[in-house]
């Protein structure tokens, strides 16, 4: 049996349960949204923890669980608490149940994609990199900074750089601009991360336990998620073989970080080895497989699976 956390009508868990119910196994899903009908005991027996969860009137033991799913996120849109306060009794049982699911699955013996700590490699982008170069991929010559000075000498040494956050939160990627270099006084309140830009296509490696699926993206823009954005056309994305030595590496960087689900960006610059820009640890992986058909879904479900 395979329990699955998050809002049920997201692509990511809707792929997944699809995928699940096709291959016969059974699938039983947390939907965040209504925890004010669900509850959840656990305990530590031994080596292992058991206990049950209560969802819409039927228990479940933890232990039956093979594998888990977890997307919950932070939701604003929950209309049971949109008018209570921050501390109010609805607030803390929402916090609690998702703190004692999140605490279970970070010790249970199920496959779980992904835990919590694993997860947190991504929390800072400049440790993040220290752990791929350690894995052997190249990364971009990078700057952490909140001295502009500094800005400027990065710049002139590598002339086209590029800037983006140096947390998890995801934020837009952006070629540094006349108008940008203007206002660097700004970043002495809060340290920016620079990246010498790397020419080249774009590759989404998603890595399933030892298993590779690679999609080339097409796009002008600097961040092909906003090619809208910044170039008035949306990236186009093609299914693509890469070689099976990038593919091994690929799974052994996603072991390393010990993530069995993971989306590996790497650009391809001419006449250079692959650079890897980051590791994302909850890729939502419809939207490649939306648009190439490629079995990411059917993959992870297998490996939930057991197969």
């Amino acid at each position: 049996m395979i329990l699955l956390c998050g809002i049920p009508s997201e692509a990511p868990l809707r792929l997944v349960r699809d995928e699940l119910a096709r291959l016969g196994v059974p699938v039983v899903t947390f939907n965040q949204r209504r925890f004010a009908d669900a509850s959840l005991w656990w305990e530590l027996a031994g080596a292992a923890p058991r206990g049950e969860l209560r969802l819409d009137g039927s228990r479940f033991r933890l232990e039956d669980f093979a594998g888990v799913y977890t997307r919950l996120m932070e939701d604003q849109r929950l209309p049971e608490l949109r008018n209570d306060p921050p501390d109010s009794a609805l607030r803390r049982r929402c916090r609690a149940l998702h703190e004692a699911l999140a605490q279970w699955y970070e010790v249970a013996p199920a496959r779980v994609v992904n835990r919590a700590l694993p997860q947190g490699s991504n929390g800072s982008k400049p440790y993040q990199s220290q752990l791929i170069r350690a894995a052997g991929f190249a990364v971009p010559e990078t700057l952490v900074t909140n001295d502009p000075e500094l800005v400027g000498e990065f710049v002139a040494r590598h002339g086209s750089v590029v800037y983006k956050s140096i947390s998890g939160v995801r934020s837009i990627v952006t070629r540094l601009g006349q108008g940008d270099l203007a206002r660097l006084e700004h970043i002495r309140w809060c340290p920016v991360q620079f990246q010498a830009y790397v020419a080249g296509p774009n590759v989404r490696v998603h890595v399933v336990g030892a298993e590779a699926i690679a999609t080339a993206v097409r796009s002008e823009a600097t961040d092909y998620r906003y090619g809208l954005r910044q170039v008035d056309e949306p990236a186009t994305l093609e299914a693509v073989e890469i070689p099976d030595e990038l593919a091994d590496r690929c799974a052994r960087l996603a072991a390393a970080l010990e993530l069995p689900f993971a989306g590996i960006d790497l650009l391809f610059p001419p006449d250079a080895e692959p650079v890897c820009l980051e590791v994302n640890p909850s890729p939502a992986f419809s939207y490649y497989e939306l648009e190439t058909g490629q079995p990411i879904a059917r993959a992870l479900a297998r490996y939930l699976a057991g197969g």
